[in-house]
């Protein structure tokens, strides 16, 4: 009776054996079934890139693909013109590969950090590759040109080229699939350039007139007929005075503008005080909704991509103005 049971006992752990293998085999081959095509190869380095900007850090991403690893330094909501390098962003900066910068003084307190980063490592202003005779005047903030560049959808695509070459010349093995991503991706912003330009014309030509909290604006009311007016100039860091508030508020109530427009990444008093003086002077002024100027939404959320931020700023603008 002893000798059945100890045969009983060997014949199933043979059987949990055998089950446990069939099953075993069974995962593996499920997990040869998945399609590795897009995935780097095991162990493969990446990239390591370091981005200002979030409008930059979106386009990275979009062309380096997998091949890169990004860290943006600015979160949403966040102001680059008053931005203050901390020590954990010089960490990030120093063991980066490539380092994009938007340029143009936009991340004007940072400007000696890129220019001591440059002797080291590859650091890259995207908007190098614009015509200057192209871009507008900078007088405004003390600089030669006006930084707001990613406004005018074509000089973005000119930023994307930048990012595109620079990384083929760091990663040459990888070429191929910047050059596909690249190609993509500014496919996809040319079609944003035909459908902002489509959306603008929608609005009657006399109330194209679009009012913010600072002029960041203008490369879009020159790409897209619209006239800009802000009430701070093209950096926040310069503050709107009384006369400023004033100059406008008359301008709005002569011309019967009826909405102005508050920014993600500026704070609101100033514009509050341009509608508190126009209803004084029996005008209403409406607030038209929020825009993106210097900063991206939240990550996960369509404004949190450039493409996204596009569309949201010019939608809103049409809704209140048309």
């Amino acid at each position: 009776m002893k000798v059945r049971r100890q045969k009983a006992s060997t014949a199933f752990k043979k059987l949990v054996l055998i089950v446990s293998s069939i099953c075993f085999m069974a995962a593996i081959a499920a997990c040869s079934s998945i399609d590795m095509s897009d995935k780097p190869a095991a162990g493969e380095p990446k990239l390591k890139v370091t981005t200002t900007v979030g409008m930059i850090t979106d386009v990275v991403q979009q062309v380096g693909g997998h091949h890169v690893d990004v860290t943006g330094l600015m979160k949403p909501g966040v102001d680059p013109h008053l931005y203050k390098a901390s020590q954990g962003d010089i960490q990030k900066l120093d063991k980066a590969d490539i380092i994009f910068y938007n340029g143009l003084h936009l991340e004007g307190k940072m400007g000696d950090i890129f220019e001591k980063m440059s002797k080291n490592k590859v650091t890259v202003a995207v908007s190098e590759k614009i015509d200057r005779s192209k871009l507008r005047s900078g007088a405004q903030m003390d600089s030669e040109f006006d930084p707001h560049i990613w406004f005018d959808v074509t000089h973005w695509m000119k930023a994307t080229e930048s990012i595109r070459d620079t990384l083929i010349k760091k990663d040459p093995a990888h070429s191929e699939d910047y050059k596909k991503n690249a190609e993509a991706y500014l496919k996809q912003l040319d079609a944003l350039h035909k459908e902002v330009t489509d959306q603008i014309k929608s609005i009657p030509e006399q109330s194209r007139v679009l009012v913010t909290a600072h002029d960041a604006f203008g490369y879009f009311g020159d790409a897209y007929g619209v006239k800009v007016m802000g009430l701070q100039g093209m950096s926040t860091a310069s503050e709107a005075g009384t006369k400023d508030v004033t100059d406008l508020r008359d301008f709005l109530v002569k011309n019967k503008i009826k909405a102005v427009f508050i920014e993600s990444s500026v704070p609101r008093k100033a514009i509050d005080a341009v509608i508190q003086g126009a209803k004084e002077k029996g005008h209403e002024l409406t607030i038209g909704g929020e825009l993106f100027s210097d900063a991206m939404g939240e990550a996960g959320t369509p404004e949190g991509t450039y493409l996204g931020m596009v569309r949201h700023n010019v939608n809103t603008i049409v809704k209140a103005l048309k």
